[in-house]
């Protein structure tokens, strides 16, 4: 039987963000496209990542105001009735408010053909695929991976022998755990861990390391202060020895001698590449155990395929991903040698309060600078009438600079902190200093005002100087 052969201009593994975004650029400018998914239009974010967690923490955090009020200004309350089922019916109709966006349908209509199957490579130029049952091959002038990764479990003892949940099927879980155990204390794990214990679930969560290892240490301990008064359970450098289950019961042994026990459990301890079913050997193209090895123009060994998003095995965040759909499409159809900028990638986990980062944290900088040619300077929410305004006074701004104030990084701890984030990312990549940011009219009062304090702060100690005095005092006394 002969294979049924198409041909495109561009075929695009993966229709999760990246690369619906490439699909729908490239279709809307000209472009013939191929789209392959396997599973669900949308991918990770859509269905089982950024929409349903965010919609769940939302949805926790009304349950907090609802059953803590907030007595200084007030306001009393009483014990919220928590329908569990009830949130994540919530959670699934905000996706399916989503998906008609990310849908077979929009990119048909837009010119893309869509194949709904898994794509492997057959030479440099080719994938394979069934399609209703039958063979098919497509040939392209260019290829753009954006498959993705998935969750991973860790080689713990026993863990194979236990039920427990992934991000990718957790959101499927109606009936509210009793103790939620989480290993693992990234951002998904972190996130969960609020999420849940504000919707009346007992957590602990178990980190191997150090909770949020890639942010910013005070910030991060600050959060961990606030969780903890929560009643959520932390545990740092913890090693799992064994896991076992006793009909609903889970126990895990850890190496001090402690035993947890729950009656759920979560395992969001990292991700890995979806690159097994590729068959990238065929393609020419070089990878690793972070994904496919790419230049800094998303290109892989073979210049003909482009890799984006986690798959990349750069930063995995969903606006990552978009951002190399950007890159890739100017590469491939402007003929512009579009180059990615890692400097000013920003993140947040969107605890209460969140914590966002762009650019360098304080340690990095140090190591990348030494500690004599960097500067820190923090302000405190407490200092900002806003947050004054709605209590929440407990965040930092902390920015980083070089000595003569141009911008390095930002780390920030607010109930807004998502949104703060941009400012600072906006001004690590225009290249600017300090002095742009604290020169800005800021509404008052504002949380974003608290960003033109931190940046004037960067200035006190020279304004206020012995020299700047003696200055002015000369200065005064000319007409």
């Amino acid at each position: 039987m002969t294979d049924k052969i198409l041909k495109a201009d561009i075929c695009i593994i993966g229709g999760g963000s990246g690369g619906l975004s490439v699909a729908a650029g490239a279709a809307q400018l000209g472009a013939s496209v191929v789209l392959f998914e396997r599973a669900e239009m949308g991918g990770d974010c859509l269905n089982t990542g950024c929409v349903p967690s965010k919609a769940m923490l939302e949805a926790a955090k009304i349950a907090k105001i609802a059953n803590n009020g907030m007595p200084s200004m007030g306001i009393s309350a009483g014990q919220a009735e928590i329908d569990f089922g009830a949130v994540k019916a919530h959670v699934r109709d905000v996706i399916a408010g989503i998906a008609p966006h990310d849908s077979e349908e929009r990119f048909r209509g837009l010119g893309v053909n869509v194949i709904k199957s898994e794509a492997s490579f057959t030479s440099k130029d080719s994938v394979t695929a069934i399609q209703d049952g039958e063979p098919m091959s497509v040939r392209a002038k260019y290829f753009v991976v954006a498959t993705g990764s998935h969750p991973v479990a860790p080689p713990i003892n026993g863990l194979e022998g236990v039920s427990y949940y992934t991000n990718e099927t957790i959101f499927d879980l109606n009936e509210k755990p009793q103790h939620l155990i989480i290993i693992g204390g990234g951002p998904i794990g972190i996130e969960m861990a609020q999420a849940h214990r504000q919707l009346g679930c007992d957590v602990t969560v178990l980190e191997a390391f150090a909770i949020m290892g890639r942010d910013d240490p005070d910030l991060v301990g600050r959060l961990m202060t606030k969780m903890t008064d929560e009643g959520i359970r932390l545990i740092e450098q913890a090693r799992i020895t064994s896991i076992t289950q006793n009909g609903a019961r889970i126990m895990i042994d850890i190496s001090d001698g402690e035993s947890i026990e729950g009656t759920h459990l979560l395992v969001a301890a990292g991700r890995r590449p979806n690159i097994d079913t590729l068959n990238l050997e065929a393609a020419s193209i070089s990878y690793d155990a972070r994904g496919i090895q790419t230049d800094n123009r998303l290109r892989s060994s073979n210049k003909r395929v482009y890799a984006i998003g986690d798959v990349a095995g750069r930063h995995q965040f969903t606006h990552v991903a978009g951002y190399h759909a950007g890159i890739v499409i100017r590469n491939i159809l402007f003929k512009l040698p579009a180059k990615l900028r890692d400097d000013a990638i920003p993140w947040v986990t969107y605890t209460d309060p969140e914590l966002a980062q762009t650019g360098l944290t304080w340690t990095e900088a140090v190591s990348r600078y030494g500690a004599d040619a960097v500067r820190r300077t923090d302000w405190e929410l407490r200092d900002n009438d806003r947050a004054r305004a709605a209590r929440r006074t407990e965040g930092l701004i902390r920015v980083i600079s070089d000595k003569k104030g141009k911008i390095l990084g930002a780390s920030i701890l607010a109930p807004n902190a998502g949104e703060l984030i941009h400012s600072w990312t906006l001004a690590l990549q225009a290249g600017l200093k300090m002095s742009a940011m604290a020169g800005t009219i800021a509404p008052y009062p504002s949380w974003s005002e608290a960003s033109k304090r931190a940046a004037g702060a960067f200035f006190t100690e020279r304004l206020f100087s012995a020299r700047t005095k003696k200055l002015v005092q000369f200065l005064l006394k000319l007409w």
